[in-house]
């Protein structure tokens, strides 16, 4: 998703040229449920980004295994692997206003407290927010596809990207992506094998099959019931040089 226009005009001397994002900035009717997350548990688990470069340690008070994952929707993958696995802390970022309610009612609910929640850009988040050699895994899980060629440059997915991701992974850390359209697969891959300090987990160089840490969502299993496919990718941040 963007929120670029199809043909920006070129901004006057001296202003900013604006970047292409991968995201819409989109409110939404919140239900009850999602208001009652936002109003009651963005002051547990919300952060910003004017608080800066993070203390992860101090932001979550332990130290553990952190998953970042990039464009979290609704919340349920996200809230499914914090509650498989309490021992390890989770940092959420999704620009849907309802997702984010949704995510927070549903851990005020379950009484989780190993997750905190970005509602912005991510890549600012990355840049400004993630300390390097900070992080075990970051997940991007059926991202925008942006199948029009002219679109193209505005998948998340790019050089620019991986490397920004490879800095913020720990040595053995893992990008994990997973996308239900073939030609998005496609250019992951061929993003992925160009990028430097990677290692690719899959034996045959390509895909991997569906790991059991990442849940189905119902739109996965409508898709499934389809014969629409799904490619997971893993790559493993290794040492340069």
């Amino acid at each position: 998703m963007s929120d670029v226009n199809e043909n920006p005009q070129q901004p006057a001397e001296g202003q900013p040229r604006r970047t292409i994002r991968s995201f819409v900035m989109r409110a939404g009717r919140m239900t009850e449920g999602q208001q009652r997350g936002v109003e009651k548990g963005w002051p547990l688990f919300g952060l910003s980004l004017e608080q800066g470069q993070l203390d992860l340690d101090a932001v979550f008070g332990r130290q553990a295994p952190r998953t970042l994952e990039i464009g979290f929707g609704m919340g349920h993958s996200l809230l499914e692997m914090a509650q498989a696995a309490p021992e390890q802390d989770f940092i959420g970022i999704e620009v849907h206003r309802p997702g984010v309610g949704a995510l927070l009612n549903g851990l005020l609910n379950n009484g989780l407290s190993n997750v905190r929640v970005y509602d912005c850009d991510a890549i600012e988040v990355l840049n400004r927010a993630i300390p390097d050699a900070s992080l075990d895994r970051v997940l991007l899980f059926f991202p925008d596809p942006w199948h029009k060629k002219k679109h193209h440059k505005r998948r998340i997915v790019q050089p620019a990207f991986a490397e920004l991701v490879r800095r913020k992974l720990k040595v053995g850390g893992v990008l994990h992506m997973a996308t239900d359209w073939a030609h998005y697969a496609e250019h992951m891959l061929e993003v992925m094998n160009a990028a430097s300090g990677y290692r690719n987990q899959a034996a045959d160089g390509t895909y991997i099959p569906r790991p059991d840490e990442r849940p189905i969502t119902k739109f996965e299993k409508r898709g499934e019931r389809l014969g629409h496919g799904v490619w997971d990718l893993k790559f493993e941040r290794v040492e340069q040089g």
